[in-house]
């Protein structure tokens, strides 16, 4: 039994880069970029008017408060003029700033009557005007490759023309339940029976990074566990299982891995819950496996501390820092193993994150995961944890 920073990096060491290719724009939205983005041009591009008024030059204007209006410029029109400096042009936000003016009052300091505008509000000269590269320079970096893509980010690329984009190759993944007491998530349950509710878990769990899932079921038996993973193996760049990694007299995964030629690189973490997590890969046909245990909040714990962290990894994707939460009451503990507590979350007054001890049931009791909303890890070496001290969180929700 390892402990978990140990199994951490031993997840991370073991990613691995699925390769790049090109899709729209439109479709990027939780892909992680491969390629840096740069301006085609400054940005704004051009003088831009940031709201619907008059254009004067200021140095004229400030000698009378009656401007004839000259014409009228709206976004879109190519660049217009102020030929005579004694009069304004109105102007609508968005638009080019017309050659001959240098300051936009808006129309709710202007009257404007009779083809006359009359400011009647002071201001400053180059107001409300948004300065061409004020924003960005031409060629300046703009997003860089491992960004993993928001609306902002396609936002950007529209403005910059990328019609189509540089993204992470998604890996063919299956997440595989085992086991004779599950029953599919629309069948009637004997008494004996459950539903298989960790493999949607777990397909939710990577729906955030577009990753596209087939599933499966195994039944307890031996020859079929191995000639299905023959299959998947060859099929898949992961292997997500649930079940079956345990001592149990039916737990036959790790034996059917091995007997496949998969290498073990650990079995069993000294942490709660999760202790029984196997990993490993198939060098020759390229495969990586994560064998969680089945009792769900095992299974839902270890995705979120390896699983997601090994694939954001893997996509190219920058693993964000931790936040750390306040222990909000005393916590006793006394295994020496890591300890993975679900909590709520509330936040003070002053913005510090306050963690609430939500103890369930076990690893097996699924439905105390809706009273938290993130796990918090303490430390083995130690059986009391103090209220008011500083642990860190995973963030489930």
């Amino acid at each position: 039994m390892i402990s978990l920073a140990e199994a951490y990096q031993i997840v991370q060491d073991s990613t691995r880069h699925f390769g790049v290719e090109t899709i729209p724009l439109a479709q990027g939205i939780g892909r992680v970029l491969q390629e840096d983005w740069h301006g085609d041009r400054e940005l704004p591009p051009y003088d831009r008017i940031t709201m619907d008024g008059i254009a004067i030059h200021y140095d004229t204007a400030v000698q009378s408060d009656h401007l004839p209006v000259a014409g009228i410029v709206a976004a879109g029109d190519p660049q217009s003029e102020l030929f005579d400096a004694t009069q304004c042009l109105e102007v609508m936000t968005g638009a080019v700033l017309p050659c001959g003016c240098d300051t936009i009052i808006r129309y709710e300091d202007v009257e404007i009557a009779d083809g006359v505008a009359r400011i009647n509000a002071p201001y400053k000269k180059g107001q409300n005007i948004h300065y061409r590269g004020e924003d960005r320079a031409k060629g300046e970096l703009l997003v860089t490759k491992g960004t993993l893509l928001s609306a902002s980010e396609i936002g950007v690329g529209a403005s910059i023309g990328k019609a189509l984009i540089k993204v992470s190759r998604l890996p063919k993944t299956i997440i595989i339940s085992t086991g004779n007491e599950l029953v599919e998530v629309d069948e009637q349950p004997a008494a004996h029976q459950i539903r298989r509710s960790n493999v949607y878990r777990l397909q939710a769990s990577l729906q955030s990074f577009n990753v596209p899932v087939s599933t499966a079921h195994l039944i307890d038996n031996e020859e079929v566990v191995f000639e299905k993973l023959q299959e998947y193996l060859r099929d898949f760049d992961v292997l997500i299982l649930s079940g079956g990694v345990s001592k149990g007299k039916f737990d036959f995964l790790p034996t059917a891995l091995d007997r496949l030629g998969a290498t073990k690189l650990f079995h069993r973490v000294a942490q709660r819950p999760g202790k029984p997590f196997w990993f490993g890969q198939h060098s020759e046909l390229e495969a990586t496996i994560f064998a969680l245990p089945g009792n769900p909040v095992s299974s839902f714990m270890c995705s979120q501390v390896y699983l997601l962290d090994w694939m954001r990894t893997s996509l190219g994707e920058r693993i964000p820092d931790r936040p750390c939460g306040i222990l909000q009451s005393d916590v006793e503990f006394k295994p020496d193993l890591t300890y993975f507590l679900e909590v709520k979350i509330s936040y003070d007054k002053n913005g510090r994150i306050l963690a609430h001890p939500k103890k369930g049931h076990g690893s097996g009791d699924l439905a105390n995961l809706l009273h938290g909303d993130a796990f918090i890890r303490l430390e083995r070496g130690q059986t009391h944890f103090a209220a008011g001290t500083v642990h860190e969180l995973f963030f489930y929700r």
